[in-house]
């Protein structure tokens, strides 16, 4: 799955804009290294995601197209 499309279905960004956004203005990396919206995640891939001076650290569990609002938080692990 796309790295933008798994931060807006896992409801860690809100929005598929925003999180292309992030990507583009080099804010998230997957497994140590920049990544561009269109990488691909995997299960088990770490993602650290920069909002301003906070860092996210998150380990992929599943990888699913969609999701209910109560189970996206089951698709990642805070690290």
């Amino acid at each position: 799955m796309r790295l933008d499309k798994f931060l807006k279905v896992s409801r860690i960004i809100k929005r598929r804009t925003v999180a292309n956004e992030a990507c583009d203005a080099q804010r998230v990396c997957v497994n140590g290294k920049i990544a561009k919206a269109s990488c691909d995640v995997k299960v088990g891939d770490i993602l650290e995601i920069r909002f301003g001076n906070n860092i996210t650290k998150a380990e992929v569990i599943s990888v699913k197209e969609q999701v209910r609002k109560e189970d996206a938080s089951g698709m990642y692990k805070l690290l």
